[in-house]
């Protein structure tokens, strides 16, 4: 056999973006205009109700920043209810499914650090505690986000807590009828007309001078609190009464 034919420099790109159309369509932008148009439609066809609880009414009064959290597979409508109203910077990965997230959610008014608890958190996590010190703004991090496991918190919500003094709300999003797709994080889309309704639990709050073990005991209070508060928001979907917060 004769030795082979080693390619020309620059070639192996291209190659490798003909064997990844998927990839390349995906972040097109027709694809992210289409997706974010479906995503408008949707909601404004959706019966929703929101539950703030107390401390979080508390502080909006007060106009002091939040830094939300909420399960991966809960996020599609989120940005387009939220995005310009609650001025939100949010964390996502530099992951291919982060990539697209990121430029779907900058159409609804949301900014993006990029990084994950893998590659680049601790400078995405200083990035959105400068703007959240200076700007006043408003975070969003999905703490089982960017592969799971599903509906177990990681660390980077908690970190953020501690170093600016602002606490986590967890909230949740749920749909009747809706459908759940067969991904890792069971990803949620509700029907057409839909009910839905969206619960966001009272802040946690993490001392400056927290320790490991504290860290770790708010860690499972958040991931405690996301996974009640997701059940809730599905009972207040399915026509139940406002959820005890």
């Amino acid at each position: 056999m004769g030795r082979p034919v080693a390619e020309p420099a620059g070639a192996r790109p291209a190659a490798r973006e003909r064997r990844r159309p998927g990839r390349a369509l995906a972040t097109s932008r027709p694809a992210i205009a289409l997706g974010r148009g479906l995503v408008r439609v949707l909601a404004a066809s959706l019966r929703l109700r929101e539950f703030p609880s107390r401390g979080l009414e508390a502080l909006w009064r007060a106009r002091q920043p939040v830094i939300y959290t909420v399960w991966h597979g809960h996020v599609l409508l989120l940005p387009y209810i939220y995005g310009r109203r609650f001025r939100i910077h949010a964390l996502t990965s530099r992951s291919r499914d982060g990539e697209i997230l990121s430029r779907f959610v900058q159409g609804f008014g949301i900014r993006v650090e990029r990084g994950s608890s893998s590659r680049g958190g601790a400078r995405a996590l200083l990035a959105l505690a400068r703007v959240i010190r200076d700007e006043g703004a408003n975070a969003l991090i999905v703490p089982d986000g960017p592969r799971g496991p599903r509906h177990v918190a990681q660390s980077g919500a908690v970190v953020l807590a501690k170093m600016t003094g602002v606490p986590m709300v967890p909230l949740a999003f749920g749909a009747s009828p809706r459908s759940v797709l067969r991904s890792w994080d069971a990803f949620v889309v509700p029907h057409p007309f839909a009910r839905a309704a969206v619960v966001f639990a009272e802040p946690i709050v993490v001392p400056r001078d927290a320790g490991r073990d504290v860290i770790e005991a708010k860690r499972r209070e958040l991931e405690t609190t996301l996974r009640e508060i997701t059940a809730a928001a599905d009972r207040a979907a399915g026509g139940g009464d406002v959820p005890t917060l």
